[in-house]
């Protein structure tokens, strides 16, 4: 799903606002294996939600790290 970054910590951990408005977060070791270096406040991510609702499992941008085609 598509979130947009809220928040983003020098360690890597974060937070998102999902399109419906639900605020959700990631630890540090999820953003470490996204390939991913930065994001920033505002910026349009796409992310894996758990089944509690509020834990980011998964956070990318499309077209960015292994498998991550532009078609």
């Amino acid at each position: 799903m598509q979130a947009s970054i809220h928040t983003f910590a020098e360690d890597g951990s974060g937070s998102a606002l999902l399109d419906d408005g639900r605020v959700v977060s990631w630890p540090a070791e999820v953003f470490a294996g996204s390939a991913l270096r930065h994001v920033r406040p505002g910026q349009r991510v796409s992310v894996d939600v758990a089944a509690d609702g509020a834990t980011v499992t998964r956070v990318w941008i499309v077209g960015i790290g292994p498998g991550e085609t532009i078609g």
